[in-house]
């Protein structure tokens, strides 16, 4: 019996100490002062949209900068919302350290495409779809989309070939423009090789150009990549060319 109240007491006294030590771990005093801000921003080569200094500018416009205040009076899930509010920013992410910074991890939203419609519209399609402002400057290399581009168009279906180009080396590099026809059949300018590459529908585009590349690679580096004018692929199983000749007119070409 005794023995059992000394290990009753011993297990008491464990449990109190226990929980001394875990309070008195935690007890943070409330006087602690954010000392530093540490911003990462991702997809930086990729998208390149957002500096470190324009979101410390942002910060202090809207008065959530974090250096020098109180660590108990900064609310991470408030400066995530002001922080997404931003249409360059796709996600904001943020976190207190024990070392008494601020930690926030930047999402960019990513462009796939930059539009330049005939009638003046001009703007840049992200990979989720949504449409980005053309005021800031993209460093990656996008193909640009011209002629009668409307924005519906383009977020629906031009965009998932835009994501396409975004990932896949090859036609990332080759395709240098599309232009969307009245009927919003597709043409594709090419940055290798003087001719056009009609599409037609861009239903089946990825089946459409697995044939070219094919053509490509069995036809073009045996013939020369300048032998036609125009590829026709909008029929299913053949590819139709145009032999270049004289009355053969300048392809389309953008200016910046």
């Amino acid at each position: 019996m005794i023995k059992r109240i000394l290990l009753s007491l011993i297990m008491l006294l464990l449990i109190a100490y226990l929980v001394v030590a875990v309070t008195a771990f935690n007890k943070r005093p409330a006087d602690r002062i954010c000392s530093d801000m540490e911003l990462a921003i991702k997809d930086s080569v990729n998208a390149g949209f957002i500096t470190r200094q324009e979101i410390a500018t942002l910060m202090h416009r809207k008065g959530i900068y974090p250096v020098g205040k109180k660590m108990d009076r900064i609310h991470t899930k408030s400066l995530e919302r002001e922080l997404n509010k931003h249409p360059l920013i796709d996600r904001a992410e943020c976190y207190k350290t024990p070392s008494n910074k601020l930690c926030i991890e930047i999402t960019q939203r990513v462009p796939v495409l930059r539009i330049m419609s005939n009638n003046g519209e001009n703007y840049y399609i992200d990979n989720k779809g949504n449409i980005m402002p053309p005021e800031s400057k993209c460093v990656a290399h996008l193909a640009i989309v011209t002629g009668e581009v409307e924005k519906s168009f383009a977020t629906r279906y031009l965009h998932k070939f835009g994501v396409f180009l975004q990932q896949n080396d090859f036609w990332n590099a080759q395709v240098e423009q599309i232009n969307v026809l009245p009927g919003k059949e597709i043409e594709l300018v090419p940055r290798v090789g003087n001719h056009i590459v009609y599409l037609g529908k861009i239903d089946n585009f990825e089946e459409k150009l697995s044939r070219l590349r094919l053509f490509y690679e069995k036809a073009l580096n045996q013939v020369g990549w300048n032998k036609y004018s125009r590829i026709n692929l909008e029929f299913n199983n053949q590819i139709i060319c145009t032999k270049r000749d004289s009355t053969d007119t300048a392809r389309p070409q953008v200016k910046l």
